[in-house]
């Protein structure tokens, strides 16, 4: 949450039908709108398949749910339009719940919780991950994200790059472009035990500002679609309470991500 991408339907292989039979034919058509370029939660893999926690989370809900769900992948800056405009029912896309946002969209409850940290080379003289250390500083970070937000308001002395996707942002730091980059801890520590993210190392991970992160990664609908809201709201305790939620968090991560 990575090469620009247009609203399209994925591939045959990513387009799910979760109920079998006739109870397929008979469940509710919901199409969920993600990313697709910010792994480990949601990717667009090379054959077309989506994979990631949110995806195999949006699954699990469809399955409680009883409702057949197909997936399409969107720019992460046009995202909240794209679902306003109807290309899609819901955002599955590690999307925090902010008052800003909650301008614009509703929200389900929160299916996870997790905070921004900093990341920088393995040879960066930068020690310090304060506003003080990081002054004269060029920082790196995702754009319309809360990360962005955060880095915007902390590190007001740091010069602060804005990128399409973490894919940008991640090239830049491994070449020298920039000199720190800001995102989810979890983003950003997954990315460091690939061959691609030899080149840094975690600085530190920070405290989150709720003003700014928000109570946690909700799923988004329409404003005034408190039907699918309500849905969507069952199905995350039916999942967290049946064993389905901790099956596929261990799948992702060595602890839980539904945070406190």
């Amino acid at each position: 949450m990575r090469i620009s991408r247009r609203l399209a339907t994925v591939a045959s292989a990513a387009v799910f039908a979760l109920m079998a039979g006739s109870a397929m034919a008979d469940g509710e058509k919901i199409v969920i709108g993600t990313e697709g370029a910010y792994p480990p939660f949601n990717n667009l893999e090379a054959d077309g398949t989506l994979t990631g926690f949110d995806v195999d989370i949006a699954k699990a809900l469809c399955v409680e749910m009883k409702a057949e769900c197909t997936f399409v992948t969107q720019d992460w800056d046009g995202i909240i339009p794209a679902l306003i405009a109807k290309k899609f029912d819901a955002i599955v896309a590690s999307m925090s719940i902010t008052p800003e946002r909650l301008e614009k969209v509703d929200f389900s409850e929160k299916y996870y919780n997790t905070g921004p940290a900093i990341v920088v080379p393995k040879d960066s003289p930068i020690t310090d991950a304060t506003p003080e250390g990081m002054a004269g500083k060029s920082l790196g970070a995702q754009s319309s994200t809360t990360h962005s937000n955060y880095a915007e308001a902390y590190f007001k002395d740091s010069e602060l790059k804005l990128y399409p996707t973490p894919d940008e942002y991640k090239l830049d730091v491994a070449n020298g472009r920039v000199d720190a980059v800001i995102d989810d801890v979890v983003v950003l520590s997954s990315w460091l035990k690939t061959e691609d993210g030899a080149c840094c190392k975690l600085l530190k991970a920070l405290t989150p500002d709720p003003k700014i992160h928000g109570v946690g990664a909700g799923i988004a609908v329409r404003k005034g679609d408190t039907e699918l809201k309500a849905k969507l709201d069952a199905a995350i305790q039916a999942i967290r309470a049946n064993g389905k939620y901790k099956e596929i968090n261990d799948k992702y991560f060595e602890f839980d991500v539904y945070g406190g």
